[in-house]
């Protein structure tokens, strides 16, 4: 029986190696103690390049006011809930859009049932609500599920025509 151990960290002369390691044997067998094999299942390298996160989860009222209201980019406000199904469509479409636009525009997600107040002052009345934001201010909104071309269309009005 393969167990998993756990996810180690190894320093190798190429770089860092992130490794999924499994232990073979039982602790105990009629008397005798089996021998234990630590044997690798997967190695991958892990990234050095500093990136800074353009998607992010917003943690309380001043999170979101350093984070969005204060941001020199535009921001993409995404107002969710974890049992909205709606929101589990557009969020992975809106997320991969904004991963594409090579740090144009940053993505805040906002789950009204930790931030109701956030909600409110904002206006949302239904989930899934997307907010464009440009130096505090709100320039354009989305609410309900909406297709590709008018993703596109919203953060071409955010960011501007070279999207």
């Amino acid at each position: 029986m393969v167990l998993i151990r756990s996810l180690k960290r190894l320093s190798l002369q190429s770089g860092l190696w992130r490794c999924l390691w499994a232990t073979r044997g039982t602790a105990w067998n009629g008397g005798l103690e089996t021998a234990r094999i630590s044997l690798p299942l997967a190695c991958r390298p892990i990234s050095m390049t500093a990136t800074r996160r353009v998607i992010f989860n917003i943690q309380d009222g001043n999170d979101f006011e350093e984070r969005v209201v204060n941001s020199k980019k535009p921001v993409v406000v995404d107002f969710h809930a974890t049992w909205c199904g709606p929101c589990k469509v557009l969020g992975p479409r809106l997320e991969k859009m904004i991963a594409k636009q090579d740090g144009k525009v940053v993505m805040a997600k906002v789950d009204i049932d930790d931030h109701t107040d956030l909600a409110l002052e904002y206006g949302v009345l239904a989930v899934p609500t997307i907010l464009g934001m440009q130096a505090g201010d709100v320039v354009d909104k989305i609410v309900g599920v909406c297709d590709e071309d008018q993703l596109d269309a919203f953060l071409t009005k955010l960011i501007g025509p070279n999207v």
